[in-house]
């Protein structure tokens, strides 16, 4: 869901040269977006249909210019693994001293709690690209 809100933020702000991509520490790799996920970024226009989970690669950690996380441990792991990361790890709810949780296997309203949060912080990031 953050890919996508992430993206179409940066596009509407004209920051086309910007590119969004995403990967979890636990991702089951292969897996598509949950059900309430797509129906939640259909309902705002955009389609995650072809999304597919995968695994958080060191290579992708070097590659980036910033990597967002939903929530504190995971930026601690991420810079415990690979201490180069340091510096351009933050959290997506950075600006507003807030961690994201996965709504995976909750009901639709920690969904709708998620994707609340995650377009308010998309916001907050686009003032500070």
């Amino acid at each position: 869901m953050a890919e996508g809100i992430l993206q179409k933020a940066l596009i509407s702000a004209g920051k086309t040269e910007c590119s969004v991509s995403s990967a979890g520490l636990g991702a089951l790799a292969g897996h598509e977006a949950d059900p309430t996920a797509r129906q939640l970024m259909t309902d705002r226009g955009l389609d995650i249909s072809s999304h597919r989970a995968r695994q958080l690669t060191d290579d992708m950690l070097h590659q980036a210019d910033l990597i967002l996380v939903m929530e504190a441990w995971q930026k601690a792991v991420i810079e415990t693994r690979t201490p180069s990361a340091k510096g351009k790890v933050f959290r997506f709810g950075e600006w507003e001293g807030i961690d994201i949780s996965d709504p995976y296997q909750k009901d639709r309203s920690e969904f709708i709690r998620s994707v609340t949060l995650i377009e308010q912080s998309a916001a907050q990031w686009i003032t500070r690209l």
